[in-house]
Protein backbone atom coordinates (compact mmCIF):
# COMPACT_ATOMS: atom_id res chain seq x y z
CA UNK A 1 0.00 0.00 0.00
CA UNK A 2 1.48 3.34 -0.99
CA UNK A 3 1.73 6.15 1.59
CA UNK A 4 -1.07 8.12 -0.11
CA UNK A 5 -3.45 5.19 0.36
CA UNK A 6 -3.20 4.92 4.15
CA UNK A 7 -6.43 4.18 6.00
CA UNK A 8 -5.51 6.54 8.85
CA UNK A 9 -3.50 9.76 8.76
CA UNK A 10 -1.44 10.10 11.93
CA UNK A 11 1.46 12.33 12.92
CA UNK A 12 2.91 9.72 15.30
CA UNK A 13 2.10 8.23 18.64
CA UNK A 14 0.51 10.24 21.45
CA UNK A 15 1.54 7.95 24.30
CA UNK A 16 2.86 4.56 25.22
CA UNK A 17 2.11 2.72 28.46
CA UNK A 18 4.14 -0.18 29.78
CA UNK A 19 2.79 -2.73 32.22
CA UNK A 20 4.97 -3.22 35.30
CA UNK A 21 5.04 -5.63 38.24
CA UNK A 22 5.85 -3.09 40.99
CA UNK A 23 4.76 0.52 40.39
CA UNK A 24 6.84 2.01 43.22
CA UNK A 25 10.03 0.30 41.99
CA UNK A 26 9.37 1.25 38.36
CA UNK A 27 8.45 4.84 39.22
CA UNK A 28 11.70 5.23 41.19
CA UNK A 29 13.68 3.81 38.24
CA UNK A 30 12.12 6.03 35.56
CA UNK A 31 12.26 9.09 37.85
CA UNK A 32 15.97 8.48 38.41
CA UNK A 33 16.87 7.65 34.81
CA UNK A 34 14.84 10.28 32.92
CA UNK A 35 13.58 12.78 35.53
CA UNK A 36 10.53 13.71 33.45
CA UNK A 37 7.70 15.61 35.15
CA UNK A 38 4.60 13.57 35.92
CA UNK A 39 1.38 14.51 34.17
CA UNK A 40 -0.55 12.05 36.36
CA UNK A 41 0.60 10.09 39.40
CA UNK A 42 -1.98 7.75 40.90
CA UNK A 43 0.63 5.29 42.20
CA UNK A 44 -0.07 6.13 45.86
CA UNK A 45 -3.64 4.83 45.33
CA UNK A 46 -2.68 1.51 43.70
CA UNK A 47 -3.67 -0.57 46.75
CA UNK A 48 -7.09 1.09 47.19
CA UNK A 49 -10.08 -1.06 46.17
CA UNK A 50 -10.87 -0.90 42.47
CA UNK A 51 -8.06 1.50 41.51
CA UNK A 52 -5.98 -1.07 39.61
CA UNK A 53 -9.01 -1.79 37.38
CA UNK A 54 -10.00 1.86 36.89
CA UNK A 55 -9.05 3.76 33.71
CA UNK A 56 -10.28 6.95 35.42
CA UNK A 57 -7.63 6.39 38.11
CA UNK A 58 -5.00 5.47 35.50
CA UNK A 59 -4.97 1.96 37.00
CA UNK A 60 -2.89 3.26 39.91
CA UNK A 61 -0.07 4.13 37.55
CA UNK A 62 2.07 7.05 36.47
CA UNK A 63 2.08 9.12 33.28
CA UNK A 64 5.16 11.17 32.41
CA UNK A 65 5.31 14.20 30.11
CA UNK A 66 8.29 13.75 27.79
CA UNK A 67 10.05 16.72 26.22
CA UNK A 68 8.85 15.63 22.74
CA UNK A 69 5.23 16.07 23.82
CA UNK A 70 4.42 12.36 23.84
CA UNK A 71 3.30 10.80 27.13
CA UNK A 72 4.98 7.75 28.67
CA UNK A 73 3.00 5.73 31.19
CA UNK A 74 3.41 2.86 33.62
CA UNK A 75 0.53 0.57 34.60
CA UNK A 76 0.90 -1.84 37.54
CA UNK A 77 -0.35 -5.35 36.73
CA UNK A 78 1.72 -7.73 38.84
CA UNK A 79 2.52 -10.92 37.00
CA UNK A 80 5.79 -11.91 35.44
CA UNK A 81 8.78 -10.06 34.07
CA UNK A 82 8.91 -8.86 30.46
CA UNK A 83 10.00 -11.17 27.64
CA UNK A 84 10.91 -9.58 24.29
CA UNK A 85 10.67 -13.00 22.64
CA UNK A 86 6.86 -12.96 22.97
CA UNK A 87 4.37 -10.95 20.94
CA UNK A 88 3.73 -7.39 22.08
CA UNK A 89 6.89 -5.35 22.48
CA UNK A 90 10.54 -5.71 21.56
CA UNK A 91 11.92 -2.50 23.07
CA UNK A 92 11.30 1.21 23.52
CA UNK A 93 13.84 3.67 22.16
CA UNK A 94 14.26 7.21 23.50
CA UNK A 95 15.97 9.97 21.51
CA UNK A 96 18.99 11.89 22.71
CA UNK A 97 20.64 14.67 20.73
CA UNK A 98 24.11 13.29 20.06
CA UNK A 99 26.48 10.36 20.36
CA UNK A 100 28.24 12.34 23.12
CA UNK A 101 24.94 12.21 25.05
CA UNK A 102 25.02 8.40 24.72
CA UNK A 103 28.54 8.29 26.16
CA UNK A 104 27.46 10.56 29.04
CA UNK A 105 24.40 8.36 29.64
CA UNK A 106 26.59 5.25 29.68
CA UNK A 107 28.77 6.85 32.37
CA UNK A 108 25.70 7.97 34.38
CA UNK A 109 24.17 4.47 34.21
CA UNK A 110 27.51 3.03 35.36
CA UNK A 111 27.62 5.40 38.31
CA UNK A 112 24.02 4.48 39.22
CA UNK A 113 24.79 0.75 39.06
CA UNK A 114 22.38 0.14 36.16
CA UNK A 115 23.53 -2.59 33.77
CA UNK A 116 23.78 -1.57 30.11
CA UNK A 117 25.36 -2.46 26.81
CA UNK A 118 28.02 -0.53 24.93
CA UNK A 119 27.43 2.46 22.68
CA UNK A 120 27.05 0.95 19.20
CA UNK A 121 27.28 2.79 15.90
CA UNK A 122 24.72 1.53 13.38
CA UNK A 123 26.22 3.41 10.45
CA UNK A 124 23.85 1.99 7.80
CA UNK A 125 20.92 3.33 9.86
CA UNK A 126 22.68 6.63 10.60
CA UNK A 127 22.42 6.29 14.36
CA UNK A 128 24.14 5.14 17.51
CA UNK A 129 22.41 3.29 20.35
CA UNK A 130 22.86 2.38 24.00
CA UNK A 131 20.75 -0.45 25.43
CA UNK A 132 19.68 -1.18 29.01
CA UNK A 133 16.63 -2.61 30.80
CA UNK A 134 14.13 -1.46 33.40
CA UNK A 135 13.45 -3.39 36.65
CA UNK A 136 10.97 -5.70 34.84
CA UNK A 137 13.46 -6.47 32.09
CA UNK A 138 11.76 -4.24 29.49
CA UNK A 139 14.43 -3.47 26.92
CA UNK A 140 15.15 0.26 26.67
CA UNK A 141 17.38 2.02 24.21
CA UNK A 142 18.78 5.48 23.79
CA UNK A 143 19.39 6.50 20.21
CA UNK A 144 21.24 9.43 18.67
CA UNK A 145 21.83 10.51 15.10
CA UNK A 146 25.33 9.98 13.72
CA UNK A 147 27.06 12.88 12.04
Amino acid sequence: MSPGMALVTSSGFAHIRLTVTDIARSKEFYDRVFGWPTAVDASSQVDEPGVSQSPENFYGGVVYQTPSGALFGLRPVGGQDFDSEHTGLDHVSFMVESRDDLVAAQQALDKAGIEHGEVKDLTDAGLAILSFSDPDGVHLELSAPLG
